[in-house]
């Protein structure tokens, strides 16, 4: 009966550690992806200096967009839902992929930066984690990726 008993356990021990260790590996590369959407959020945006980023919504086919869109699904990035910060600004999402952005004023954020028009974007992507029980118990703002972009300056002196 001693061996049998022991057997149980060996077995136990041995199928807890392989669920952790696929958790822990699926957890990460969930991460990687959201970590590189956000990197290609920010240089995207960079790049086009925010131009057109009030167009990002669900189902978007153009511009930025669609460069973002297609790296996405590029990676195999998708998430089913975002939640986004009660911050009081208007975040612009693209739920149908999974990322969000913000565009904030330079001089507001304690920065700094003198120039009047300056501004930078906040992106927020999410890992991808559909366990209920942990969504439930941590929920999911714990696993949002946030960044910044770098402060830009619009030249359009209005």
């Amino acid at each position: 009966m001693r061996d049998a008993y022991g057997g149980v356990v060996s077995i136990s021990i041995v199928v807890v550690f392989l669920v952790l260790v696929s958790g822990y590996l699926a957890f990460n590369v969930n991460y990687t992806k959201a970590f590189r959407l956000k990197n290609k959020v920010i240089s995207v945006l960079e790049e086009y200096e925010g131009a057109g980023y009030d167009n990002i919504v669900d189902g978007c086919s153009e511009g930025i967009c669609k460069e973002i869109n297609s790296y996405a699904s590029q990676i195999g990035y998708n998430v089913s839902s975002i939640n986004t910060p009660n911050d009081g600004r208007t975040w612009h999402c693209n739920k149908a992929v999974g990322y969000c952005v913000a565009k904030a004023d330079a001089n507001s954020s304690g920065s700094t930066i003198t120039e009047k028009n300056a501004y930078y974007f906040d992106v927020i992507t999410q890992i991808n984690i559909n366990i209920p029980i942990i969504n439930k118990i941590m929920g999911l703002r714990i696993f949002q990726i946030r960044g910044s972009t770098k402060t830009m300056e619009n030249l359009n002196m209005d």
